[in-house]
Order: C-alpha cells, then sequence, then structure tokens
C-alpha cells in the first residue's frame, strides 16, 4: 500500500484554463478532440501536437511512425493531409495548445518547492561530475 508516500496536497493534475474551440473531424480523419480539448490519434494517446510538430522537424511520415509505432502509416499520412488542407484553424489550436503548456510551465517552476527541487539536483549534479 502506498499510504503515506505521497503528500496529500501534492497537485499532480493541473486543469487546463484555456477554452479551446471544438473542431469536428470527417469519418475519414482518424483524429479525436477530448473533453478537456487535447485532440489524439483515435485509438492511441499520441496527440495532433506531436504528428504536426514531428512533420514541422521534417520527420518523414515513416520516421514518425518508427517514433510511434502505436500510430500507423496510413493515420499519419491522413492526418497530415487534414492539417495541410485545415491550415488555419489548426494552426490556432495548436498556438492555443502551446500557450497552455508554457502558462503550466510558469505556474510549476514558479512554485518554492520546485525551486528547492531543482537547485537540489543543480547540486548533486555539481558534486558528481566533480568526482
Amino acid at each position: 500500500m502506498l499510504q503515506g508516500r505521497f503528500p496529500v496536497d501534492i497537485n499532480i493534475v493541473r486543469m487546463r484554463t484555456a477554452v479551446t474551440k471544438q473542431l469536428h473531424f470527417p469519418e475519414t480523419v482518424p483524429l479525436v478532440q477530448h473533453n478537456n480539448g487535447v485532440i489524439r490519434v483515435t485509438g492511441s494517446r499520441v496527440t495532433l501536437d506531436t504528428i504536426i510538430g514531428r512533420m514541422q522537424v521534417g520527420d518523414t511520415p515513416e520516421e514518425i511512425h518508427e517514433g510511434f509505432p502505436s500510430v500507423t502509416l496510413a493515420q499519419i499520412n491522413t492526418i497530415i493531409d487534414w492539417y495541410l488542407n485545415n491550415r488555419v484553424e489548426a494552426d490556432k489550436y495548436l498556438q492555443e495548445q502551446e500557450a497552455e503548456a508554457e502558462r503550466i510551465r510558469q505556474e510549476i517552476e514558479s512554485e518554492p518547492e520546485y525551486k528547492a527541487r531543482r537547485e537540489m539536483l543543480l547540486r548533486r549534479i555539481a558534486q558528481l561530475t566533480k568526482t
């Protein structure tokens, strides 16, 4: 039993504050938008952000599939095609996701517990690299 191992006041799940527009996908596009606004590949935990982000840095559909084998090559190609044909609304969604991620990162990094833990880890790393 894990009782007592985790402080009761720890905030494990951060709630989204951004309101994301609900997007609708044709049945042929293997994407689903969950209640929290996140768009994932149907039947997987891989997000639209991940697929498009890998494409934007130059990964081919085959390379994306190698990194995320739970998503088929056909699904990846269909998603990329949908993205290229719906760039305005897709890019708006991706920008909202990026802004929300940045907000959450800043919130986490501003917490005193985070700062203390980070300083401790940096001290340990410095000690280890001296030896």
